[in-house]
């Protein structure tokens, strides 16, 4: 008994004088990679300040285009003030709070006194006018792309078939024009089919036809981009996503190998039918995980400002085949996906694409995205400015004046030496009249030729017979 002890003690010390002549880093995985790792369910969600400074001005632009769209729905572009309370609660505000928001915001809204009523009025003002042009000529411009978005979406479906309503929910976040159900998908029948539901009177926007070339996701140009610059392994790149923890994120050993594995595991592509497929074995679970992963990253990729609120997702999440819980499933990756609870008093959760944000802005911004951001431009405006606008304004006004009063003088100036010259060419004198205004002797002896003139009786036209 005693020398089989011995052996079992030398045999473990063989193993560890083995292990500890690895490399440190194949002796970690060696160690831990036999191990049943997997990223933990329930993670700290460590918050981004980038990401809540972004929202919090959202919030002050969300409730500032309500009240555009109330201006802009009366007739003139203006509405009384005094109606605004009656409409405070249809706003979400309690009773004299819409006033004093449109008072923080005097770059957007304007309030005036009428002058026939002597009430106050309020409308938009100039800048406020010329953004939402531009975001209106951005939408128009960019409607040949909102086509290719929407078809992406609607191949992502396990169905090749979305509701209407979902679509008219989400249209701003995905570049769609207001009217897109005539502007794009009738306009377009070679690629959507709209028709009525059998079981609901919902409508429904059906692809005619999948298009190969489309069913590209933008994580693979992505990893075909890492590939090349870095020179990364094809094994480590061929199914992973790029991950960008939030700073302040602790990384655990455990947690750091489980990344790694996950990041192996292949998946289906958001695009392709898996109707057909047994989906019953753990692998095949752990493949719809990640593939619920990509197909929200690729929803997210199809958005002008790469980002969408977290209800929006749960109105496709049937027809892409996503998790019931949403937001504990997206908490997990935290280094793909960034959930921010600013806005609506914690009520709305907002997903943004950490790969497409530095600092809190988009890396790849465009003409769309460019044009919102105007708006909130105007509204980080100090409202001091307003009346240093004002002054520069008054003074340019007052420029105008001073150069017209210039120029009459320059031209009535003109005007003297032109009659003075033409009077010394004629030898001519001038004359003072009663009320002190100087003319030209060759003038006054016209206009008494003329006078005289008047006095003669003038022969009848017609003699009489």
């Amino acid at each position: 008994m005693r020398a089989l002890l011995d052996r079992l003690v030398n045999l473990r010390r063989i193993e560890s004088v083995a292990s500890s002549r690895l490399p440190p880093s194949a002796a970690e995985f060696a160690r831990f990679m036999s191990q049943s790792t997997s990223i933990p369910r329930k993670l700290q969600r460590v918050r981004d300040h980038g990401y809540d400074n972004y929202m919090e001005v959202e919030k002050k632009t969300r409730k500032v285009l309500k009240f555009q769209s109330l201006i802009l729905a009366h007739q003139g572009g203006t509405l009384p003030v005094s109606r605004l309370d009656s409409l405070a609660r249809r706003l979400g505000f309690k009773q004299h709070e819409p006033c004093r928001f449109l008072l923080k915001f005097p770059h957007v809204f304007d309030i005036y006194e009428h002058p026939v009523q002597r009430i106050l009025y309020c409308r938009l003002t100039r800048k406020a006018i010329q953004q939402i042009e531009m975001e209106k000529e951005a939408v128009l411009a960019q409607v040949p792309d909102a086509v290719t978005r929407l078809r992406k979406l609607l191949m992502m479906s396990n169905t090749g078939r979305l509701r209407l309503e979902h679509v008219r929910i989400a249209r701003a976040e995905f570049g769609l024009p207001d009217d897109f159900e005539y502007s794009v998908v009738l306009k377009h029948p070679e690629y959507f089919r709209l028709f009525d539901g059998k079981d609901s009177r919902s409508k429904y926007i059906e692809i005619v036809s999948r298009d190969p070339g489309l069913a590209v996701c933008a994580i693979d140009k992505v990893r075909e981009r890492e590939y090349r610059e870095r020179g990364c392994n094809e094994e480590d790149v061929r199914f992973a996503f790029l991950v960008n923890f939030p700073p302040g994120f602790k990384i655990g050993k455990y947690y750091r190998i489980a990344v790694w594995k996950w990041q192996r595991i292949p998946y289906w592509s958001p695009y392709e039918d898996v109707s057909g497929y047994d989906l019953r074995s753990l692998e095949a679970q752990k493949r719809m995980e990640k593939r619920a992963i990509a197909t929200i990253h690729e929803m997210l990729s199809l958005t002008v400002e790469k980002k969408i609120t977290l209800e929006r997702i749960a109105h496709f999440r049937l027809a892409m085949d996503l998790p019931k819980k949403l937001k504990e499933f997206l908490s997990q990756f935290q280094g793909i996906f960034y959930i921010s609870t600013r806005g609506n008093q914690g009520k709305l959760h907002t997903v943004f694409l950490r790969e497409a944000y530095r600092r809190g802005e988009l890396i790849e911004p465009n003409d769309l995205y460019l044009a919102r951001r105007k708006l909130a431009e105007l509204v980080l405006l100090s409202p001091r400015t307003v009346k240093m606008d004002e002054g520069l304004v008054h003074y340019r006004r007052h420029e105008d004046e001073v150069s017209r009063q210039l120029e009459r003088d320059y031209v009535d100036r003109e005007n003297e030496d032109s009659e003075d010259r033409i009077c010394q060419e004629n030898d001519c004198e001038h004359l003072e009249s009663p009320d002190g205004i100087t003319h030209c002797q060759a003038d006054i002896e016209d206009s008494s030729d003329m006078d005289d003139s008047d006095d003669e009786p003038v022969e009848p036209l017609i003699k009489k017979s």
